[in-house]
């Protein structure tokens, strides 16, 4: 049986179970650089669990994804946050789900989000998330995320849920 999910617009409010959203609008700032820039600080804050170190990468996605579309598994990176910033403006699209127990998704509370291309997403450590998933391509996001030993990407495969469009 597939299931469908309806996308809803990236907030906030809506997406704090599962991490933070990046973003200018509706944080504060202040100036610097004689007042040239205007600095929105430390809007989000990496996790890492462990012996290792934040990295800073560039994740260049080559396949767009086309609306509706099907899923059939999460991943979660159960030792450090990971945030995705979109580098050219792009929308993008977010598929969460909470923890069900210590191992796998509650895939019945699967829920999907589409940014408004000036948003970015700090994923929680131990977020059940979709791998990155674009509208364009090629697409690059700049990636902030945990560097060290040790496996840090646990994999859950299930039956198909369908993304739709409002």
């Amino acid at each position: 049986m597939m299931h469908t999910i309806t996308l809803q617009p990236l907030t906030s409010e809506n997406f704090a179970p599962f991490g933070d959203v990046i973003a200018c609008q509706g944080n504060d700032y202040f100036h610097i650089n004689d007042a040239h820039t205007e600095r929105y600080h430390a809007l989000v804050t990496t996790e890492i669990i462990g012996d290792a170190k934040a990295g800073i990468s560039i994740f260049r996605n080559i396949q767009s994804t086309n609306i509706p579309f099907k899923i059939s598994m999460l991943e979660r990176h159960p030792h450090g946050s990971q945030a995705f910033i979109p580098m050219q403006g792009q929308k993008f699209l977010v598929v969460v789900a909470p923890n069900l127990n210590a191992d796998q998704p509650d895939i019945s509370n699967l829920q999907a989000f589409i940014t408004n291309g000036s948003q970015g997403v700090n994923y929680r450590a131990g977020t059940w998330h979709h791998p990155l998933l674009t509208l364009e391509s090629p697409s690059d996001f700049a990636v902030v995320d945990r560097i060290g030993a040790g496996i840090n990407c646990d994999v859950f495969q299930f039956d198909f849920f369908k993304i739709i469009d409002r």
